[in-house]
């Protein structure tokens, strides 16, 4: 395509097929949302928030869940490594991801899109056992800058709940994963020089087995932040710092209440909700 901003929104029979394939697992997940008010009526707009471990469990149900309510879709800047992998990269196009460089970012925003952006990116996906919920953002710059050039919101949100489906076995810098970021490498080429975070780490869920646990998702929009104050000084790292770590602060509350929540959720697994259920069922029965 010329353009990130001229992708069409998939036909109505895709998105129905891709909204009955993603049941189960909504059912499985129970997600929860917050503070979708808090999205502006249209763009521009930066969606800012954090990436959880592998960074497919969660998304697809944010995207889904903003169509639905708002009936907008939102466009995902994500790790050029996607465009690498054939087949995989054809569901990023159709779902409206774009590769994360700045030029394309700075045209979805041009067009009035509202954009989700990981400032964490592959480094939060792949991280290590110790690292649960961290954000890992570092000296990135790139998301605040664009925001105050656009001069447009910045929507902090946050997702918990991922990390719990999965145990750690071996980070992604284990030596005895070796052989496959080797592998990794060959396959990526350009894309993977020079980077630590190409190989997700090696986890298992319920047992052995790679099926995740069954754990609630928590997701939570927070307030927009204005970047007008800033209007002009994009060039200026000072002013773009002080934008990029009020997102930060935003963010991390956010999670921090989410964590929070998940800890007081009597009925955060299916188990739970079934015995909750069947519980206020039971006493909702006449006594004879």
């Amino acid at each position: 395509m010329a353009s990130p901003a001229e992708w069409t929104p998939p036909p109505d029979h895709l998105i129905r097929a891709a909204d009955l394939a993603l049941r189960p697992w909504r059912a499985w997940t129970s997600p929860v949302f917050h503070g979708l008010e808090n999205l502006p009526e249209r763009g521009p707009a930066l969606l800012v928030g954090n990436h959880t471990l592998y960074g497919v469990v969660d998304a697809p149900l944010i995207f889904f869940e903003i169509h639905r309510r708002r009936g907008v879709w939102v466009r995902s800047l994500a790790d050029h490594a996607h465009w690498r992998i054939p087949g995989w990269r054809r569901i990023m196009d159709v779902g409206g991801s774009v590769d994360g460089t700045r030029d394309n970012c700075r045209a979805l925003l041009s067009a009035g899109q509202m954009v989700v952006v990981f400032p964490g990116g592959a480094r939060e996906a792949t991280r290590a056992r110790h690292q649960c919920y961290q954000l890992q953002w570092e000296r990135r710059l790139g998301f605040a800058r664009l925001a105050v050039e656009a001069g447009c919101p910045i929507v902090p949100f946050g997702s918990v709940g991922a990390e719990e489906m999965f145990t750690t076995v071996l980070d992604s810098d284990s030596r005895l994963l070796a052989p496959a970021r080797a592998l990794t490498r060959s396959v990526l080429g350009d894309r993977a020089r020079g980077r630590d975070d190409i190989m997700m780490p090696l986890s298992r869920g319920i047992g052995p087995t790679l099926v995740p646990r069954p754990e609630r998702l928590y997701f939570r929009f927070g307030t927009p932040i204005d970047t007008t104050p800033w209007r002009g000084r994009e060039h200026d790292d000072l002013a773009v710092t002080e934008v990029r770590d009020l997102a930060r602060k935003a963010v991390q509350e956010i999670i921090d209440t989410l964590r929070a929540e998940q800890s007081a959720d009597r009925g955060r697994t299916p188990l739970r909700r079934l015995t909750r259920t069947l519980t206020r069922t039971a006493r909702a029965l006449p006594l004879r």
